[in-house]
């Protein structure tokens, strides 16, 4: 029997299907036409096209998360990790969470002069700015758009904080810019190191940078004075969280100053694309991690309540966050750190060369 999408893999993509999104109101499933001839999967190419924002600072009420505001350069993300929460917005853009999520993505090219248009309102008050929690601002699609660098040049000029979310190398690039706003107190970096295994990070985030590269982006960020934070993100239980000290003193000696660490989430259409990818790739495991993650949300996949979607309950959860807190307490990792500054802001000036006679 020929096999299908519904059973193969992609290459180099982390989902295993075009999983539908919860709008859609028409199934589509591919079927085996019969003949007894394995055939190679059609390469799936990335395809971006372009979107002209309205608005760019998008804000939340989240107890869960240390920000209120963040802005997005891109939608969708090429890395492709396959238990990426994000995966759900897809839904959103009339396409699906799965395989078009990592290759049919936007680019926001007039980002930045929307961002400066919203930061000049007299009505903004200054908070810091995260960009990364949604989709990362440096996947690969940055080194031809730009994007990211754009939205940073807006924000160093006008002295906003901003904290920033990546696997990318690319940000690599912008160490200058970076490396003087955390001069003034108004950049920090985290980076997402979810195993040390490259095999396991491969088959989970197949276009993001090998962990060993990642633990050399957070040496040369130290290494510029840019604060970065070590984020052992997401834990899969009975896959990766055997290696969490590991992830923690590896990111520790790279130079990292604190840590964090956040239990798989899996909202909406992520939990049946984790699911495939269980069946895919451990087999042997997909019961027995099931079923910690639905022990930690009282019996269902995921909990979305404030309070419970980020680490979960329950013994297992639990001991996971003890072993982070000794962990962290001998390597010297910080779990809070103090804030950026916001008394530096000022509106950015109306970008007119007019205004510089006067």
């Amino acid at each position: 029997m020929k096999p299908d999408l519904q059973t193969r893999q992609p290459k180099a993509r982390g989902a295993v299907t075009n999983v539908v999104s919860r709008y859609d109101s028409v199934t589509r499933h591919s079927d085996p036409d019969g003949w007894d001839i394995e055939e190679d999967l059609p390469i799936l190419r990335t395809d971006v096209s372009l979107e002209r924002p309205r608005s760019m600072i998008s804000y939340n009420r989240s107890p869960d998360l240390p920000f209120d505001r963040s802005i997005n350069p891109y939608r969708g993300c090429e890395h492709g990790c396959v238990y990426c929460f994000a995966r759900p917005s897809h839904a959103y853009l009339g396409l699906s969470p799965g395989l078009d999520f990592e290759t049919r993505l936007v680019a926001r090219p007039t980002a930045p002069d929307v961002l400066r248009a919203e930061l000049m309102r007299k009505s903004y008050r200054v908070a810091p700015m995260a960009i990364g929690t949604n989709t990362d601002p440096y996947q690969p699609i940055e080194r031809d758009h730009g994007i990211m660098r754009a939205c940073l040049e807006v924000l160093e000029a006008c002295n906003h904080p901003v904290a920033i979310v990546t696997k990318g190398t690319l940000i690599e690039r912008d160490i200058d810019i970076l490396a003087r706003m955390a001069r003034r107190g108004l950049a920090r970096v985290g980076i997402s190191v979810t195993t040390l295994d490259a095999d396991l990070s491969r088959r989970m985030e197949p276009r993001a940078p090998t962990p060993k590269r990642r633990l050399t982006m957070i040496r040369r960020l130290s290494a510029a004075g840019i604060p970065v934070r070590v984020m052992a993100s997401p834990m899969v239980p009975a896959l990766t969280d055997p290696e969490l000290e590991a992830i923690l003193t590896a990111g520790k000696e790279a130079g990292a100053r604190s840590a964090s660490w956040i239990m798989l989430r899996l909202p909406r259409e992520v939990s049946p694309l984790w699911q495939e990818w269980l069946a895919e790739h451990v087999p042997d495991r997909a019961n027995r991690i099931m079923s910690h993650l639905r022990d930690m949300h009282g019996g269902r996949d995921y909990d979305a309540r404030w309070g419970h979607r980020m680490r979960g309950t329950g013994a297992y959860a639990e001991l996971v966050h003890h072993r982070f807190k000794v962990a962290i307490k001998r390597l010297g990792l910080k779990e809070k750190v103090p804030p950026m500054r916001t008394d530096l802001f000022h509106p950015p000036q109306e970008d007119s060369a007019q205004l510089t006679l006067f």
